[in-house]
């Protein structure tokens, strides 16, 4: 049933392609990111238990990957409608109502979207000004902020593509997962 969703939900649009393989790119390095993280804790760990010693500066550097990781992923979690949403409320009601509230949804993240990308450019160039750094591993704080503004920017167009999309789908009155309107064993592919 997921590979049917993701088939569902993945654009087919010139527009929605573009974005959707600059969203995957960077939700495979966000990936990556998660991955050495997972590596970089273990490793401290397994050091620090046997009298090594443990990655010097880790949790500044978790820090920073976690930012990096979760920047990278927000473009592609709101593309593929990954993000939250609240189907049990929503079973039952018309597909109109369901593709209006997407795109409610979609306006209020590109909303909170410029907000945020506007306040990381100034937060960003206040901590260069102020030349910040992380305490243990001597890294400036402001070289993360060019990163994260490039992924709101592409979250903020994606916001803005899956805001236009969710209003087509409301004026055809036809919803991407028709599944929800479901109830019953089909729901669950029995037979």
């Amino acid at each position: 049933m997921t590979e049917d969703f993701k088939a569902i939900s993945r654009p087919t649009d010139k527009v929605g392609r573009v974005l959707y393989k600059y969203s995957m790119a960077l939700a495979l390095f966000g990936s990556f990111i998660i991955a050495l993280m997972g590596v970089s804790i273990t490793v401290s760990v397994i050091g620090r238990a046997t009298s090594i010693g443990s990655i010097s500066g880790i949790y500044d550097l978790i820090e920073l990957w976690t930012c990096t990781a979760i920047f990278a992923l927000l473009p592609y979690c709101q593309l593929m409608r990954d993000n939250v949403i609240v189907d049990f409320i929503l079973t039952r009601a018309p597909t109109w109502l369901k593709a209006v509230c997407d795109a409610t949804g979609s306006l209020a993240y590109l909303l909170i979207g410029i907000l945020l990308t506007w306040r990381l450019i100034f937060g960003g160039m206040e901590m260069y000004v102020n030349n910040e750094s992380f305490t243990t591993i001597g890294f400036p704080r402001w070289i993360s902020f060019p990163y994260a503004t490039l992924c709101m920017s592409l979250l903020i167009i994606v916001c803005f593509y899956t805001f236009g999309r969710s209003v087509a789908e409301a004026r055809a009155n036809k919803f991407f997962d028709e599944s929800l309107n479901k109830t019953g064993p089909e729901i669950h592919g029995e037979h």
